[in-house]
């Protein structure tokens, strides 16, 4: 499960690089002002303008200020989270990092004066002042930013945008770096809408449990052909404990006591404590009390016609959750909602680092693009570098489209996983035998054939055989492990020496290469998790398998919360660590399988009954599109994945 993969565009400066921020106008007009150049989205043309937008309605922005001495911030951050530097590990508290880097008072007064001047709401600015939040109608932001909004038609949706670039007045041009919000390119995923905790819990799913399989080859698929050759293919898992991931891996002798994990997703599902109660009853887990927190300042105002999706994040939480507590089950989880989709998520960040509420953030979200405007992803840059100054290491998954190719009509890796101040994790697909040991792993890529019939039918509800796969195995590609190379950031120093020249060459640049590390992401070979849901006959409790990068980087998270207690103390921004480790016994090279390796998942032809029938899929492992799993460091795995060495090399 992948949420917030759409390209969103904010509306903010470019700075940093030797780019000038703002650029005042030689018009005596507008000499008073700066504009903010290059943040009018894509699809805000004439051919898809619709009409005026309505004067009344809410626009909630975010302006964002910059570090005093940002370079000298950026260099502490490296110097702090690299192990062979005489400064590695001595972490600024956040006060002592406010008091060092924080913009001054004087210049987020003048930015909240001007503002409110505006006849904004001034609603909120964090700690480190590193933004100030403003509530305000359609009719006030145009005025103070000097735009035309309109409503634009674009992937099916009318979505309110600026027709011209927004400019901000030259006074604050050395202070503003950005603003967020004008726009609703955000609702091309989902609502802008705050947390709604009455929302009902998605809709119920079942394994079918008669077919799939405890443990990897428990059972096998003899109602069907092999079409590699060969004896019966095995049924998929139904889905991996914590206890079998952490045999396979090797991972034992920690439980994260003395830990905190912080996961940021969108909304709160409401049965979330009820629901990891359970669960880890059913693993034989004790459980955890479960703090969820909303970020402060954040934007409450429902928009009339637009999608909500609250409960298409229920499951998203609750997999993020299960993931850490079955990793570190002593660990605290702080779970960090936004009451929308994106517009928040940035601010969700800031609240955990500026507040230190944890040590280790997972974050399984992203774009399914990283070309977007130099001033949208300087904020989240910003408060990355604050991160590692504090020991905070940050993960993000590394997405689920593979090289991005058939989303985005060209190759790029996903963004934020691409920044150089995160820890990327990538997917693999692992089998785990009957003693929970390992048996072999490969890179995450999955395509899909179904059971059919001669007329193509799949789903025979009569309990009928099919007669062949469709189409021809290998069939069409799903869904895979996201990663690549960067075409905004350089390659990073930790990096050097470690990611082969070919990957280089294969993307025709030289930069930030993603993943950095890996770990159980394939759907087939999934993890089990428990949520409360609808099924047919009322809401209740059940368990299925989930999978994809989103589980990958809460059980990197979990795994890293044991390596803090093993040091104790933080490892914060782990990826120097992680890459001196690269080819030692501490993490496992995953490569391609020597032979074509399959499942066949099942599943009810309504999601939830056997009365509804079963249909067959054949699910064939490795297939990441341009992505290859290789020896050594490859775009799929990165460095691999840990042993039962990680935990002590790590942390020594």
């Amino acid at each position: 499960m992948r949420k917030c993969t759409v390209l969103l565009l904010a509306l903010s400066a470019c700075s940093g690089s030797g780019t000038d921020a703002l650029h005042s106008s030689d018009s005596h007009a507008l000499s008073a002002r700066a504009t903010l150049t290059g943040n009018v989205p894509p699809w805000a043309t004439s051919a898809n303008f619709k009409r005026a937008a309505s004067d009344t309605d809410w626009v909630g922005v975010r302006v964002y200020l910059d570090w005093q001495g940002a370079d000298q911030a950026a260099a502490l951050a490296a110097a702090v989270s690299d192990p062979t530097s005489n400064s590695y590990g001595a972490f600024l508290t956040p006060r002592q990092f406010r008091q060092r880097f924080a913009p001054p008072q004087a210049s987020v007064q003048s930015v909240q004066q001007w503002l409110a001047a505006q006849g904004f709401s001034v609603v909120y600015t964090p700690q480190n002042n590193l933004y100030v939040t403003a509530e305000g109608t359609v009719a006030q932001a145009a005025a103070a930013f000097g735009v035309t909004f309109g409503m634009y038609a674009v992937q099916g949706l009318t979505l309110r945008a600026p027709g011209n670039d927004p400019s901000v007045p030259a006074s604050l041009a050395g202070i503003v770096t950005g603003v967020l919000g004008l726009d609703q390119v955000d609702q091309l995923v989902h609502t802008n809408i705050a947390r709604d905790p009455d929302a009902p819990p998605g809709p119920g799913f079942v394994n079918p449990p008669d077919t799939c399989s405890a443990y990897w080859g428990e059972k096998l698929a003899t109602e069907v052909s092999n079409p590699y050759g060969g004896g019966a293919l095995p049924f998929a898992p139904c889905g991996y404990t914590p206890q079998q991931v952490k045999g396979a891996y090797g991972i034992s002798g920690y439980d994260g006591s003395g830990q905190t994990v912080a996961i940021i997703d969108a909304y709160a599902s409401p049965t979330i404590q009820q629901d990891l109660d359970q669960w880890s009853a059913n693993r034989g887990l004790p459980s955890t009390r479960v703090t969820q927190v909303v970020a402060p300042g954040t934007y409450r105002h429902p928009e009339a016609g637009l999608k909500q999706d609250p409960q298409g994040w229920y499951g998203e939480e609750t997999l993020d959750v299960e993931a850490v507590h079955g990793m570190a089950p002593a660990a605290k989880i702080v779970y960090v909602g936004a009451p929308n989709n994106f517009q928040d998520l940035d601010a969700a960040l800031v609240h955990v680092v500026d507040r230190g509420l944890a040590q280790i953030v997972t974050n399984s979200y992203g774009f399914n693009t990283e070309l977007l405007p130099r001033g949208f992803v300087k904020p989240y840059e910003s408060i990355l570098i604050q991160a590692a100054v504090t020991g905070i290491g940050v993960y993000f998954s590394s997405g689920d489209n593979s090289d991005e190719s058939l989303v985005s009509g060209y190759v790029t890796v996903d963004w934020p996983a691409s920044s150089p101040w995160v820890t990327a994790v990538g997917g693999t697909s692992i089998a785990i035998g009957a003693g929970n040991q390992y048996l072999f792993e490969t890179g995450w890529g999955t395509t899909r054939s179904r059971w059919t019939d001669n007329s193509g039918n799949f789903c025979n509800k009569n309990g009928g055989p099919g007669v062949k796969w469709t189409p021809k195995p290998p069939g069409v590609w799903i869904y895979g492990s996201g990663g690549g190379v960067s075409r905004i950031f350089a390659e990073p120093s930790y990096q050097s020496g470690v990611v082969p020249q070919s990957v280089f060459d294969a993307n025709g640049r030289v930069g930030r290469a993603v993943p950095d590390i890996s770990a159980l992401g394939d759907v087939t070979t999934g993890y089990l998790i428990g949520q409360t849901q609808q099924f047919p006959d009322g809401t209740r409790y059940g368990e299925y398998r989930i999978g994809g990068t989103s589980l990958s980087s809460p059980i990197m998270a979990g795994i890293m919360a044991l390596s803090d207690q093993a040091r104790g103390s933080p490892h914060g921004f782990a990826n120097p660590a992680l890459y001196a480790l690269a080819g030692s016994s501490a993490v496992r090279d995953v490569t391609a399988p020597r032979s074509t390796v399959a499942a066949v998942r099942t599943d009810y032809c309504d999601f939830v009954s056997p009365a509804s029938g079963l249909f067959y899929t054949l699910r064939t492992m490795d297939q990441d599109l341009s992505l290859r799993t290789t020896g050594g460091w490859d775009d799929v795995t990165g460095i691999g994945t840990p042993t039962s060495s990680f935990v002590g090399a790590l942390s020594h």
